[in-house]
């Protein structure tokens, strides 16, 4: 980086906001990563215009910024080269405005996704998107990677949840789409041009987002079952039946339901094991006493009908808490490294076949090895996590294909909620056609078009 443009980000942001390199080595690379960062250099600016400032400073010097929120993407979206510099929104991170009665809130970017859903729990509301990196997520973060998560069979993906969004571009433009209205049908809707784009069109500093009320009550199940074509059929009955409640339908693979449930895993089995799938569902309600009683009367005509075998409900939010930690506890998963993680989406009613195909192909070139599987069942995304024994690059591909290819004949998404990152972008046609990914290079040009934001992630340019 040029001297004069490290002395004018330093002017820019303040000591409190300049990292160097030096500084910059100390900190992690990220969740179930090893290594460190690096970077010539971190700027943590604390307003918008100081982000403005900055993005025009480095555009003027060609200087490539990488954007990083919680550093808990799994696709290498926010890997830094040491010629590089990093922008964090790591001191922007207010919650501005909390507003009961249009059911929204205006907060910065570089909130946490947990303290920002304690915030407005505290106002009797809630924001639904829910995810095991609750504690460390922002959420720029999750608006910048249309995250997803647990609850996505009821309140949809965080696209469905931005109502305003406020963005720097590469030249240090502001765009401020912030009025919050649920209906505004006013030409392009430009928010949603950001909402996904990884940092690579623009950064996101402040955002309108779509508020729910609490629900009064919350029934939570772990089921099991030995029938995957019965769990699709049990979906539709409980969401039927549960009258739009149904929030959340978790199912875990037998491979990784014994995992996350024996030593040293701090949950145990609450039921009998030897069972293909366990499933954890969640419904919301209004009152307690009525949506028990219908929660626990869906479980057994469910099992009347066939569809699970043996079921645990939970009595208390202590039980509650208990049963959604076993889902949670993917930190298992380190016990298995070297890990590849894989993060698709399909039509549900190929699900089993393409896990047998997947599954089929690693085996025969790695027998024995463990296999993960688990997901958001209710909207199609599968998580697969593969343990190959070595991670080297040559292993990394071959595992790649098998997952990947599967999916192009089935029209699947090769990203269902982490992005493509650099990770995933060799894959990117598996999911997009040819127009496609020439328009997402268009769009890329026209509001980047000196490559700064991002560079190589997602997609290139040229």
């Amino acid at each position: 980086m040029q001297p004069a443009l490290a002395a004018r980000l330093r002017g820019i942001v303040g000591e409190a906001g300049w990292l160097p390199a030096q500084a910059v080595a100390e900190r992690s690379a990220g969740i179930l990563r090893s290594d460190f960062l690096e970077a010539a250099a971190l700027v943590r600016p604390a307003t918008t215009a100081e982000v403005a400032a900055v993005l025009h400073a480095c555009q003027a010097a060609r200087q490539p910024v990488v954007i990083q929120g919680g550093l808990t993407g799994l696709v290498h979206g926010a890997d830094a080269k040491p010629h590089e510099i990093i922008l964090s929104l790591e001191r922007m991170q207010a919650v501005e405005q909390i507003d009961p009665a249009e059911r929204k809130a205006t907060v910065q970017a570089g909130a946490k996704l947990q303290a920002f859903q304690e915030a407005v729990e505290e106002r009797g509301l809630m924001f639904p998107l829910d995810l095991g990196a609750r504690g460390s997520a922002t959420i720029g973060g999750a608006i910048a990677t249309n995250a997803g998560g647990n609850r996505v069979v009821r309140y949809g993906m965080m696209r469905e949840m931005v109502l305003g969004l406020e963005a720097v571009l590469a030249d240090g433009t502001v765009v401020a789409s912030m009025s919050g209205l649920m209906k505004n049908n006013t030409g392009y809707d430009l928010k949603q041009l950001f909402v996904g784009s990884e940092g690579t069109l623009g950064v996101v500093t402040r955002a309108v987002l779509r508020l729910r009320e609490r629900p009064g009550s919350q029934e939570v199940a772990l089921l099991a079952a030995d029938e995957l074509s019965g769990l699709i059929e049990l979906l539709r009955r409980m969401d039927r039946a549960l009258g739009g409640q149904l929030s959340a339908f978790e199912v875990m693979w037998r491979d990784h339901f014994d995992l996350v449930t024996s030593p040293p895993a701090p949950s145990p089995s609450p039921l009998p094991r030897g069972r293909r799938y366990y499933v954890l569902v969640e419904a919301h309600g209004a009152s307690p006493e009525e949506d028990s009683g219908r929660f626990v009367a869906a479980l057994e005509q469910a099992q009347a009908a066939g569809l699970l075998r043996e079921a645990v409900i939970a009595r208390s939010q202590g039980e509650r808490n208990a049963l959604w930690a076993i889902r949670d506890d993917v930190g298992q998963l380190r016990r298995l490294a070297p890990i590849l993680a894989f993060d698709v989406s399909l039509p549900i009613a190929a699900v089993e076949g393409y896990v047998r195909t997947v599954r089929e192909g690693l085996a025969r070139r790695w027998p024995g090895a463990h296999c993960s599987v688990f997901g958001h069942l209710g909207d199609g995304n599968l998580h697969l996590v593969f343990a190959p024994g070595s991670g080297d690059p040559d292993t990394r591909r071959a595992v790649e294909e098998a997952v990947y290819a599967p999916l192009r004949e089935l029209r699947g998404a090769v990203s269902a909620e982490h992005g493509i990152g650099l990770e995933k972008k060799p894959y990117l046609g598996v999911s997009r056609t040819p127009e496609e990914i020439a328009l997402m290079r268009l769009l890329k040009r026209t509001l980047d078009p000196r490559g700064i934001l991002n560079p190589g992630k997602v997609v290139d340019a040229a």
